[in-house]
């Protein structure tokens, strides 16, 4: 995740070391995810895709299930105790130790998640069958990864990496206002450290909403804290996906806030991006910041910038100002929230 860890780019680590990281996990767990699904879509015309689809569950499952203790690892990446994923520093006489932060390293593995109706599923026997003798062969694996999830017309299958337990217990981090939750979107490190710094290794790390404080890697540590467009995206995507699974059966509830549903996380993060654009009460745009020539002066107060990601708590835009590859991310999102 770019400059989000403690470590310095442009040092060596300590020599032997190994990092298992919650994020590159994560990640490729999210392709084999992907790649199933494109595989059973292409297979709806051409039958031999369905070899594929197998063949990237699998990988999904495995990869999943390397992620949780019990596979071959005697310790988890995820922790019950913080209700979160963290990366863990592996020393060659094999001590391990965990990287104490909380920020999108730990945020990257709840993306790996996809919703597939049981009947749907059924519509690829040869995948069907692959998938059933998984289920029943290699249940220590599984059922670490996969829900079944009933409904009304059937059951909902739903292959992530963590159960609704877990789901309602890291959800309610990331919905704190004290965490991760910005009146602008999903902040990429916890305002918890803003009060509680994270120290190892003799590195220092604490909530930047702005720009860099830390020089370090020539002062290029703009993921700490700021509001980024495609990370923001998955979440949404992801809670929207989750939502069809769960319906209102799975709440979070976090101090003396009324408990939200997935679908009302999902509305939330997707308004809060578009906060940033929005005139605000002051009739002032918070991505233009205290700029007061382009908040004022008629020939610019409308004309948009995409800026490369946003301050996490007021919005502002920072960094490159044409992103539009990203940002421009705020399109889709309107889109879904006007249906």
């Amino acid at each position: 995740m770019d400059n989000i860890g403690f470590s310095d780019r442009s040092q060596k680590p300590p020599p032997g070391c190994l990092i298992d990281q919650s994020d590159g996990s994560g990640w490729v767990s999210l392709l084999c995810l992907n790649m199933m699904r494109i595989a059973l879509t292409l297979a709806r015309k051409n039958p031999a895709y369905e070899a594929l689809g197998t063949k990237f569950f699998q990988h999904f499952i495995y990869v999943t299930a390397a992620m949780r203790k019990g596979y071959w690892r005697h310790y988890d990446l995820w922790s019950a105790k913080d209700g979160f994923f963290h990366s863990y520093l592996r020393y060659p006489d094999g001590t391990v130790e965990q990287i104490p932060i909380r920020s999108l390293v730990g945020i990257i593995p709840f993306f790996a998640c996809d919703v597939w109706d049981e009947e749907e599923l059924k519509k690829f026997p040869e995948f069907y069958s692959s998938y059933e003798w998984m289920v029943r062969k290699k249940t220590s694996l599984t059922e670490k990864c996969i829900q079944k999830i009933p409904h009304a017309s059937g059951s909902k299958h739903l292959f992530g990496i963590l159960n609704a337990p877990e789901l309602t217990k890291f959800l309610r981090t990331l919905w704190d206002p004290n965490e991760f939750r910005s009146d602008y979107g999903l902040r990429s490190l916890s305002k918890y450290h803003k009060s509680k710094p994270a120290t190892m290794q003799g590195y220092s790390l604490t909530y930047e909403p702005g720009e860099a404080l830390e020089k370090i890697k020539g002062g290029n540590s703009n993921w700490r804290g700021p509001i980024w467009f495609p990370i923001n995206f998955l979440l949404v995507d992801t809670l929207l996906n989750l939502s069809e699974a769960f319906k209102d059966s799975l709440q979070v509830q976090v101090g003396s806030e009324k408990a939200a549903t997935l679908h009302e996380m999902a509305t939330y993060y997707a308004e809060s991006l578009l906060k940033i654009f929005k005139r605000d009460h002051r009739g002032e745009r918070p991505f233009f910041g205290d700029v007061k020539k382009f908040q004022k002066d008629p020939h610019f107060k409308d004309y948009f910038l995409f800026y490369e990601h946003f301050h996490g708590d007021n919005g502002r835009g920072i960094g490159a100002s044409h992103q539009n590859g990203w940002t421009g991310l705020i399109a889709n999102l309107i889109d879904q929230l006007r249906k």
